[in-house]
């Protein structure tokens, strides 16, 4: 799957994101930009935003995307706290359908 990692989310988690082609918001130079422009661009190029912004769900129609989000739930966004999450978000994502939010972590 094509992955879309949240600007507050470290590079270093693409890495353990095994199985599946991971860009950064950074990456892409889209570091700044609001929530429904990014969603706008990801239309059509990626089948998952995997996100710690929590206030997208209320934010957005996230019934009406073409691509599914990933909302990952830890006490920081540092690796030491993503690391153990791995396997959780990497459910979330296999198990990830557009329009709908799959909740990974604590």
């Amino acid at each position: 799957m094509r992955l879309l990692l949240d600007e507050h989310l470290p590079i270093g988690l693409s890495a353990e994101l095994h199985g599946h082609d991971v860009d950064t918001v950074s990456g892409r130079g889209w570091t700044g930009i609001k929530n429904g422009e990014l969603l706008r661009r990801m239309s059509g190029q990626y089948d998952v935003l995997v996100t710690m912004d929590r206030s997208i769900e209320f934010q957005q129609r996230i019934s009406t995307l073409p691509f599914g989000i990933v909302l990952v739930r830890a006490p920081s966004n540092r690796m030491r706290d993503l690391t153990p999450l791995v396997p959780s978000i990497l459910s979330a994502v296999d198990a990830a359908k557009p329009g709908r939010i799959r909740r990974a972590g604590s």
